[in-house]
């Protein structure tokens, strides 16, 4: 079973490029959006006949929003935490499955001066509660931008970023409680070292120079670490200022 994540930055914008191709390409078994920008009404597009596609969309129109394209229909599909004040961005969608479930999330960010700090706090608690909740009734996958490199090794410039968004000690902890808590990062199970990255700015040739950040995840619970064969960034598929990340579970 294959399951890829990808933060699109505008699903019109890449379907410009090469997202139907992509999705030929890698058929993934289930493919997580984040950074959607648009509704499916926005869309003039007919997917293949063989994903079920599902939609939670930011109040504000041509912001943020996530969607999820699935070969297996889920049980049930609901969007946000059920918190109103977490859920007008469109930034979490889950998907029940017989054996997990899956939530796909597009985790705010605190933006360049730090004005979303606080409510990021806020967010990552809240979060983390709710995936807790889940776990209760069954394992957990959950996939996204969650807008946070983790350790250096998962930036290329640690030192010269410490109080940047994106790697404030506050971020990298509210990654490490979802680590604390026993969630698996996937990337790290097969790959200890640095250089390995997800979002690179678009400014001064960065991706070129591979000078970027880890910031795209695949986490799981441990429950099914038994079952996961496989994770991978594929940096090699272009259209966004991200690049997808995957994993295999048999």
């Amino acid at each position: 079973m294959k399951l890829i994540s990808w933060n699109v930055n505008g699903l019109r914008a890449v379907l410009k490029k090469n997202f139907l191709e992509f999705l030929a390409d890698e058929k993934p078994d289930m493919l997580c959006l984040q950074e959607t920008k648009c509704t499916p009404d926005d869309v003039e597009q007919l997917w293949p006949a063989h994903y079920s596609t599902f939609w939670n969309c930011a109040e504000k129109k041509g912001y943020s929003g996530t969607a999820i394209f699935t070969r297996t229909r889920p049980l049930n599909v609901t969007n946000g935490m059920g918190l109103a004040e977490h859920d007008r961005e469109g930034r979490v969608m889950t998907a029940e499955y017989p054996e997990f479930h899956l939530v796909n999330v597009y985790t705010p960010n605190s933006k360049r001066e730090l004005e979303r700090l606080p409510y990021r706090q806020e967010w990552d608690v809240a979060f983390l509660k709710y995936l807790k909740k889940l776990e209760r009734t069954k394992p957990v996958i959950f996939c996204g931008d969650l807008n946070v490199a983790h350790r250096e090794i998962d930036l290329a410039n640690p030192k010269a970023n410490v109080r940047n968004h994106g790697f404030t000690i506050e971020e990298r902890n509210g990654f490490g409680a979802l680590v604390k808590a026993g969630f698996v990062d996937t990337f790290r199970e097969f790959e200890p070292g640095g250089g390995h990255y997800s979002w690179w700015s678009p400014m001064a040739g960065a991706r070129g120079r591979n000078v970027g950040w880890r910031i795209d995840y695949f986490l799981i619970s441990p429950a099914l670490r038994p079952r996961l064969k496989k994770a991978r960034i594929l940096p090699h598929v272009m259209g966004s200022d991200h690049c997808p990340v995957e994993i295999v579970l048999g």
